[in-house]
């Protein structure tokens, strides 16, 4: 929708402009849009009604991608859901392979009555529709079938052919992947195997000393750590060694009694010392108290206490020999050991050089069989779990919700179809009348005028307007033929413009009406006004005041009476009336004479305003004849009926005759359908309700059929 904007925001009324335009061609056209309406709603319901119910059953069943990618060392690196398994499902399910072992299965060539499985397959196809539950791994499979029991039996039935489809060929898979990943596994093995016996040839032919084959230790580190295993033993001998030899060295200037007494300072504990030392001391201690208290030492009791002291002195001396002979071989020990570990440390370190050079090689064998045995044990481990998995049940499509056997149709759906027909009705009926109405290139509108003849529209006279010779005074018809005699009266140059004629394009536009009440109007106005039927060929003037054609016009051309014999009087004041007479049949072309010119100036020299009905201007030559002799040329073009093309022509007639036009009048709009002509004939709300009932209310019924006539000829 286009508009302009008016300045200051203003552009509303533009809008409400075109909106109404529209409006009206809905309005003008709404008999052909009911009847599209009609058309496509009925064919609708009656297309509905007839269509055989169809029953729909679904089942609703969970698929899962097979998880076919078996992997020897981990899982899959972790691949994402394909977004295209659901539409490859959808395609798979509707294939041959599923649908033919369901025509096989529910024996449909027979129920059918088919021949061939592949027209089964096909009707099978048609009735199939499968879609996805948004969101989730659930696909829905449905059938629209007229029987209800059947639908239902064949979605299940194809569901159990799909999940026994998958089944098969996950084990089938699975059987196949197994064979093959053993294959692989014994090859492993049989490499692993063949390393292992190179490495271990290679260290058994080299002489290397590893300690662990199995393991994935650096021979080299393994010499290193006997080394410093070595190292530290022979640190400790040293330590031990050098403690001995310091312990010897003390005890060789210590007595016995010392020594007793620094037993646990050297670490020397002895279980014989520990046990005699504390008797002997009680024998010291006894002999003192008897010897405080008065007894000799020639008493009994303190020569017993003596004879056992002794014993006990001899026994720890005895004891502490030992032990210092026990420290002397413990060095000695300890320096042969020491020695020993020296020596040891020297071929240790001896053997790590050579072992630097040795095992090079043998390293390099030993990291590809435990590379190998690695592999073999990965290859194993998932032979293992990939049997047990398998061998679980697998479920690649689910059955959750089988199809039952359904109540209602869903097909035709009866508000739907219908809500569309409506929809689709409206939309076509109002399309069409659009398409009509572009199409349409009839008159329309008063800038369609203007634009072919380039006159202004002097009157807009609208539809079912009275004869006003008949009609009541206060007629509200009148007041657009007022409308159009004020715009004559300003349109003409000259006050001597007397004589004027009106021609339409072609039949029936109204102009014989037109003239009629104009020249009335004139004749209210207070002009002696003259109307002259110069249609001779087929007049109509003389039913409007109900006279007799037997005497006007065509005789004063053909003979030499005078046109004052030949002009009636009217019942109307100021109005004469000369009727077409009878047309000889030897008359052609009499209008193109002197003597029609003649007359035309007696006539304007008579009276104040001569009318000249014509005929259609692209009828005959007659219309061109008079427009071209008389003052004034008014054109009649009715409203919606002829192209504008034939306004052009009009217009090409007249100039080329040297008309003078002195403009237009749009006749016959239909205000109820054409809602903008009510601007230009807006008179009607000046009169009061009764002068309008008065103007609806129609005047005898021979007025009106003489009205209704008129029009229909012209």
């Amino acid at each position: 929708m286009q508009y302009q904007h008016n300045e200051g925001g203003g552009d509303t009324g533009e809008i409400n402009l075109h909106m109404l335009d529209y409006w009206r061609v809905i309005r003008v056209r709404l008999p052909l849009i009911i009847l599209v309406f009609l058309l496509v709603v009925t064919t609708a319901g009656v297309s509905t009604y007839l269509t055989p119910r169809q029953y729909q059953s679904s089942v609703t069943m969970q698929v899962k991608e097979d998880n076919n990618n078996m992997h020897i060392f981990g899982s899959d690196g972790g691949r994402g859901v394909d977004p295209r398994f659901a539409t490859t499902q959808f395609q798979i399910l509707q294939r041959k392979e599923i649908l033919y072992p369901v025509v096989d299965t529910m024996k449909l060539l027979q129920k059918w009555d088919l021949r061939s499985r592949d027209v089964a397959f096909m009707r099978l196809r048609g009735m199939m529709s499968v879609s996805e539950v948004r969101g989730t791994d659930l696909i829905q499979i449905s059938i629209l079938d007229t029987d209800r029991q059947e639908a239902a039996d064949l979605a299940n039935t194809i569901a159990l052919e799909y999940q026994k489809k998958r089944i098969d060929e996950q084990q089938g898979w699975v059987a196949r992947s197994l064979v093959q990943l053993e294959d692989e596994v014994n090859k492993q093995r049989i490499k692993t195997e063949a390393l292992r016996d190179a490495m271990t040839k290679m260290r058994i032919e080299a002489k290397i000393n590893d300690l662990n084959p199995e393991s994935v230790e650096d021979l080299s580190l393994a010499e290193k750590n006997i080394l410093v295993s070595v190292e530290g033993q022979v640190n400790d001998a040293r330590i031990r060694v050098a403690t001995l030899r310091s312990k010897q060295e003390q005890i060789k200037g210590m007595t016995d009694d010392q020594i007793i007494r620094s037993l646990k300072t050297f670490e020397m504990d002895d279980a014989t010392i520990s046990q005699i030392l504390p008797q002997y001391e009680a024998c010291v201690s006894q002999e003192a108290q008897l010897l405080s208290s008065g007894l000799g030492a020639n008493h009994p009791s303190v020569q017993s206490l003596q004879a056992r002291k002794k014993v006990y002195a001899e026994q720890l001396g005895n004891q502490i020999g030992i032990l210092r002979k026990s420290l002397v071989a413990n060095l000695e020990i300890n320096q042969k050991a020491l020695e020993a570990m020296e020596l040891k440390l020297s071929e240790a370190r001896t053997g790590e050089q050579d072992s630097k050079s040795k095992a090079l090689h043998y390293q390099e064998a030993k990291n590809e069989y435990l590379k190998a045995k690695r592999i073999l044990e990965s290859a194993e481990t998932r032979y293992s779990t990939e049997a047990m998995q398998r061998t679980m049940p697998q479920s690649p499509a689910t059955i959750w919700e089988k199809a039952e056997v359904s109540d209602f149709p869903a097909k035709p759906k009866v508000g739907k179809n219908m809500a569309i027909a409506v929809a689709v009705g409206l939309a076509l009926g109002i399309g069409l009348a659009f398409l009509i109405e572009y199409l349409d290139t009839s008159v329309k509108t008063m800038q369609d005028i203007e634009a072919a003849l380039g006159v202004p529209v002097l009157a807009v006279i609208p539809r079912d307007i009275a004869i006003l010779k008949d009609a009541p005074a206060d007629c509200s018809d009148a007041e657009g033929y007022r409308i159009m005699r004020t715009n004559i009266e300003f349109n003409r140059k000259s006050p001597d413009a007397k004589t004027l004629t009106i021609v339409s394009g072609g039949v029936g536009e109204g102009k014989s009406t037109t003239l009629n009440n104009l020249a009335f109007t004139f004749a209210k106005g207070g002009y002696r006004t003259l109307i002259v039927d110069a249609d001779l060929r087929r007049p109509s003037q003389h039913r409007f005041f109900g006279f007799a054609n037997d005497r006007g016009l065509t005789d004063f051309l053909t003979t030499d009476i005078p046109f004052e014999p030949l002009i009636m009087s009217t019942p109307i004041d100021n109005l004469w009336f000369m009727p077409s007479g009878r047309l000889p049949i030897d008359a052609v072309g009499i209008l193109n004479s002197q003597r029609m010119i003649d007359l035309i100036q007696q006539l304007r020299a008579s009276y104040d305003m001569v009318f000249f009905d014509s005929p259609p201007v692209l009828g005959v030559s007659d219309a061109s004849v008079i427009a071209s002799s008389v003052d004034l040329t008014l054109v009649v073009v009715q409203h919606r009926r002829f192209p504008k093309a034939m306004l052009l022509r009009v217009k090409q007639t007249l100039q080329n005759v040297g008309a003078k036009i002195v403009g237009c009048v749009l006749n016959n709009t239909d205000i109820r359908h054409d809602e903008y002509y009510e601007y230009y004939t807006s008179y009607y709300q000046y009169y009061s309700p009764q002068q309008s009932k008065n103007a609806a209310e129609k005047t005898p019924e021979k007025d009106a059929s003489s009205k209704k006539e008129a029009d229909g000829k012209y």
